[in-house]
């Protein structure tokens, strides 16, 4: 045997080795099969957002809220066309401050899609005109910006972004796909993605430090979608003819759903089965999986006939939004269902996940567990809505318009035991 093949096969049989350790320090936690009922009782803390009165009264289209350590409430009100504001109130509704315009130049959002608040007070946009994270501080003032470090100056595509509890950083991940933008040039898109990462995205330098922090499980894509109805320029590079290059999800494949927990550790959900898969903070291994015995539906062509009905009604009602981005695409149908609608974490550490509800894209009981896979109870359907952001000392935020389809923002104080 030479020394090179001698080589390769202990590198081989000690990834193997390093394999089995990972598993083996794997723990598997099932949750009981049986639902055990919560109620809400949760105090009106304030409210903001009126059909008539000041500016900063009046939202357009809340797209975002987050919460700093002081309780300060912040509202990302982003009507479409590229345009948004970051209106700033007190722990008990007062208005505190507003900032954010539209333009091409550093602080002015240009095509704004992602939306953080640090517990500082730090306020993180992903801008993807600028191909970059604008940063602001507390005041509203503009600090910085942050340019990506993909090549020639792309950005990832995902509105997701959550502030990395320890500062300095956010956490990207949730769609899926990332964008390489180059300013018609002509240059292609990057390497289509195996996986679902999520990112974290250091924020101390001009140019993000990033590290994959975990792995979400891709499903397996289709052809590139063509066809797109609205041409849209960013840079000099057209959306539509890159987002014609891309592989868009099926319909009801499961979304990598991702939770940021106290110490910066990560739970994430990426396939149709109710599975929690917890990574502690420095490392990119599942450390623990909380699983509960749902089985996913499968997609039936009366499911189908619903969803296009659906579909086509939500397609024919008025846009809020006015100059949102309006794709024609037709995506095949994923085989099933996925048990899991939505995932969200507390400040204290509870997690919150939402089973999917009658209809396949609706929200249904929500459960709350500890990251140690205690399970606290669940909440009925239709008892609360998952909250928007969670927030210190219990706070959590809820975008509810109001039966005059105002915009607004109800701000709650959770009892303890789900905080």
């Amino acid at each position: 045997m030479t020394r090179s093949c001698s080589h390769a096969l202990a590198s081989a049989s000690f990834a193997l080795a390093l394999g089995a350790m990972s598993l083996q320090a794997q723990s598997v936690i099932e949750l009981p099969g049986r639902d055990r009922q919560i109620e809400p009782g949760f105090e009106e803390v304030h409210r903001v957002g009126v059909l008539d009165g000041e500016s900063w009264e009046m939202f357009a289209q809340v797209t975002g809220v987050a919460f700093d350590a002081e309780g300060n409430l912040f509202v990302f009100d982003a009507p479409g066309s590229g345009s948004a504001r970051v209106l700033v109130f007190d722990s008990t509704g007062g208005f505190l401050r507003e900032f954010g315009t539209s333009g091409e130049g550093p602080g002015e959002l240009n095509y704004p899609v992602g939306f953080a608040v640090l517990r500082d007070g730090t306020t993180v946009v992903n801008d993807l005109g600028h191909r970059a994270y604008q940063l602001f501080d507390r005041s509203g003032r503009y600090l910085r910006m942050v340019r990506t470090s993909e090549s020639p100056g792309g950005v990832a595509s995902s509105r997701a972004i959550q502030g990395d509890p320890r500062g300095g950083a956010v956490f990207a991940g949730g769609l899926g796909t990332s964008v390489g933008f180059h300013g018609g040039d002509g240059g292609a898109l990057a390497a289509p993605p195996t996986s679902r990462p999520v990112t974290w995205v250091g924020l101390d330098g001009e140019v993000v430090e990033t590290d994959t922090v975990a792995n979400g499980w891709l499903p397996p894509r289709g052809e590139p979608v063509k066809g797109m109805a609205e041409e849209i320029r960013i840079g000099g590079g057209s959306l539509a003819d890159a987002l014609e290059q891309v592989a868009f999800p099926a319909v009801f494949e499961p979304l990598l759903l991702v939770g940021v927990l106290p110490d910066g550790g990560i739970v994430h959900s990426d396939s149709s089965a109710y599975a929690l898969k917890l990574t502690p903070p420095g490392s990119r291994g599942v450390a623990r999986i909380i699983r509960w015995p749902f089985e996913p539906e499968p997609v039936t062509p009366a499911i189908k006939r619903g969803y296009e009905k659906r579909r086509a009604a939500r397609a024919s009602a008025p846009s809020a939004g006015g100059g949102s981005m309006r794709f024609a695409v037709e995506r095949p149908y994923y085989h099933e269902i996925p048990v899991l609608h939505g995932l969200s974490t507390t400040w204290e550490g509870r997690i919150w996940v939402q089973r999917r509800g009658d209809e396949p894209e609706s929200g249904g009981p929500i459960d709350v567990v500890t990251p140690e896979g205690e399970y606290i109870g669940t909440y009925a359907p239709q008892a609360t809505e998952m909250p928007d952001a969670f927030g210190p000392e219990g706070l959590a935020a809820f975008i509810e318009p109001d039966e005059l389809d105002v915009a607004r923002v109800v701000v709650r104080r959770l009892p303890a035991e789900v905080r």
